[in-house]
């Protein structure tokens, strides 16, 4: 009975989502005329769509060199679940706030008034906003959704905040209660003014957010955000503009640049998911963003970022080639019922390399 719950469960949390159609008309992007300048080759392009179609289940792929479409595959136009991408459109929405001074990020989430059911510890209460959003907190709670890294998660009250780092769904969700907390907005709303509105999304519609509550597990929610592969894109193309968009400045610069420099080092992420150095694709941690740290040692790639969600939602920034790369799957009951129809990351980043890597500056 619990499992025929569960899996009802998963069907609602799926279907309830992406039914609403677009609020607003948008602006769409512009479509190079030629290919010939960019490196790439419409036989290169072919063999990619052929890859997708017989190897991979990606539903969406958008690529942009120098802001305007070299690739789509897919239906770009569907409003699906982004997942993890999730923490690293948050990353974006807090800039505003640290810099207008509403959010501190060295206030500790006590004196904020965070706290559980079943109790927070006075340590674990001295941590700061900073550490929630790098994933350091020292707060080992369950979360209310999944991403509960069990096998990295250490014993409650074991060390200081900001000492260790961990992937923990707990300290993402707590940032997103701190930014409504101190906004006095729903992070929706703020997507919707912050990059919905003034970056012409296509296929936004704030009806379409869901949070996903499990207050026996936490307090804090998880804000599920549901958006097509063209409007991430839009979101690609802003951190490459470093924030600026139709020449006015939408985000700041220097908050886009923090928040996707490094902050957790390579051998730390390494050595919590038992990478090795030779490993090809390894990456550093910033501020909900993961930073290429090295990328089968090709220069290309020197600088490149990700927002990255399980099941092969991506948002890459590969700024050295000017270009945004957005990869999107629908994820369903089937993924959760244990048959992957999902794109792993180690395959996302092994189609990057193969179809971008002759690409040059």
């Amino acid at each position: 009975m619990r499992k025929i719950v569960i899996a009802i469960s998963i069907i609602i949390l799926f279907t309830a989502c992406g039914t609403h159609k677009a609020r607003f008309e948008g602006t769409p992007f512009e479509k190079h005329s030629s290919i010939e300048t960019t490196g790439f080759t419409y036989e290169k392009l072919d063999s990619l769509t052929n890859f997708l179609k017989n190897n991979l289940e990606t539903t969406g792929m958008l690529i942009l060199q120098n802001g305007k479409i070299i690739y789509e595959y897919g239906d770009i136009k569907e409003v699906s679940y982004v997942a993890s991408c999730r923490k690293s459109i948050l990353s974006i929405l807090y800039g505003k706030y640290v810099e207008n001074g509403s959010i501190d990020l060295q206030q500790t989430i006590g004196d904020i008034g965070i706290d559980e059911k079943d109790g927070l510890s006075a340590k674990e209460k001295e941590a700061t906003v900073k550490d929630i959003i790098t994933a350091r907190s020292g707060v080992f709670h369950i979360p209310a959704n999944g991403g509960y890294d069990k096998k990295n998660i250490l014993k409650r009250g074991s060390v200081k905040h900001g000492e260790y780092f961990v992937y923990n769904n707990w300290d993402f969700n707590v940032a997103g209660y701190i930014f409504e907390n101190k906004t006095g907005n729903t992070i929706y709303e703020e997507i919707e003014e912050q990059l919905a509105i003034p970056l012409g999304f296509q296929d936004w519609n704030i009806k379409n957010q869901k949070k996903k509550h499990n207050k026996r597990k936490s307090q804090y929610p998880a804000y599920h955000i549901y958006l097509s592969t063209r409007d991430m894109a839009k979101i690609g193309q802003l951190m490459l503009n470093k924030g600026v968009w139709n020449e006015k400045q939408i985000i700041s610069g220097k908050w886009i640049k923090k928040i996707t420099t490094a902050y957790t080092p390579v051998d730390t992420v390494n050595k919590r998911y038992g990478r090795s150095k030779s490993s090809p694709y390894q990456f550093s941690y910033g501020y909900m963003w993961w930073v290429a740290d090295n990328f089968r040692h090709n220069p290309v790639f020197e600088g490149t970022y990700s927002a990255t969600g399980y099941g092969g939602q991506f948002i890459t920034v590969i700024p050295k080639l000017n270009m945004v790369i957005v990869h999107k799957t629908k994820l369903g009951i089937l993924n959760y019922l244990g048959l992957k129809y999902d794109v792993g990351d180690q395959q996302y980043w092994q189609l990057i390399y193969d179809y971008i890597e002759t690409q040059k500056e």
